[in-house]
């Protein structure tokens, strides 16, 4: 079988590079900042696996973000197995599809409004509970998220052109519930099984709780131990996760929750398609997670 994997950053992909070669497992990666997609590619593969990241155009990669829709589509109308198709990177891409599936699955979620473009966010905060979340549609690893406790502080950000909506200008407005013991909890799934789960600590003026760069991050911290530990969450909160996962069509992926402080019940505010494993996770949830991937 002929696989490519379709991404932008190579240093996230490194592990699962070394899981496919470790199994035996031929592949091609491809990259998906080049300047155009030439569709005869097409013919020389059997699967492509989809490793795009939102947070591309914060690397200088916007063109490569923009282009995924396009590739993604030519190769399923090609007839070619995807993992992680169209249908998953449109919700990977959108904060606000996001918070419409949430609504739709009637799953508890952070109230939130969208916005269209930044004279429209203090009229979007009117009706919800401060303090609130400003977000990018098109985020990644916290990228342009910015916190306001109050309704003046929020003005005063919009009056002065302080608020980054990202790079289609869009975005959203959230609540900022209050999430026990500061930590927010990330299952991980592969071909729709439970694989793992990780509760990181909230980090004060930090919104990239991606995995992959968590325990490098430079806090002063004692260690990584002290910054995320694998953990086990309730068995109907793993099966509502991978009922977002499989609506949103991602095979493999991840799905973010807070147990909110106020009454108790897990709240989810985000999932992930292109899903960055945690670093160092033989010794946080102890195995490489990146060899049932690869099986997979």
């Amino acid at each position: 079988m002929s696989i490519a994997v379709f991404h932008e950053h190579p240093e996230w992909n490194a592990p699962l590079f070394a899981a496919l070669e470790s199994r035996g497992v031929a592949f091609e990666s491809i990259d998906a900042s080049r300047p155009e997609f030439d569709p005869t590619w097409l013919g020389e593969w059997d699967l492509v696996f989809n490793r795009m990241s939102p947070s591309a155009w914060t690397r200088g990669h916007l063109r490569a973000l923009l282009q995924t829709p396009e590739f993604l589509s030519a190769v399923e109308a090609a007839r070619i197995r995807v993992v992680n198709g169209r249908k998953a990177y449109d919700y990977e891409l959108s904060k606000r599809n996001q918070l419409e599936l949430f609504r739709r699955l009637r799953v508890r979620h952070p109230e939130g409004r969208p916005v269209l473009n930044i004279g429209e966010v203090s009229g979007a905060a009117i009706d919800l509970e401060f303090p609130v979340l400003v977000k990018p549609n098109i985020g990644g690893s916290g990228a342009g998220i910015a916190s306001f406790a109050t309704p003046e502080q929020l003005g005063s950000a919009v009056e002065y052109g302080a608020i980054d909506l990202g790079p289609d200008g869009t975005g959203l407005v959230q609540e900022l519930l209050p999430a026990r013991g500061d930590s927010v909890v990330r299952i991980e799934f592969v071909g729709g099984e439970f694989l793992y789960a990780i509760e990181l600590r909230l980090l004060p003026g930090s919104f990239n709780l991606c995995p992959a760069d968590y325990c490098d991050l430079e806090r002063g911290v004692a260690g990584p131990e002290d910054l995320v530990r694998g953990v086990m969450p309730d068995p109907g909160v793993i099966e509502e996760a991978r009922r977002i996962l499989d609506a949103a069509g991602a095979e493999v992926g991840g799905v973010e929750y807070l147990i909110n402080d106020r009454d108790g019940e897990a709240y989810f505010y985000d999932l992930n398609a292109m899903s960055n494993f945690v670093a160092d996770a033989p010794t946080v949830i102890g195995f490489n997670p990146y060899l049932p991937l690869a099986d997979y």
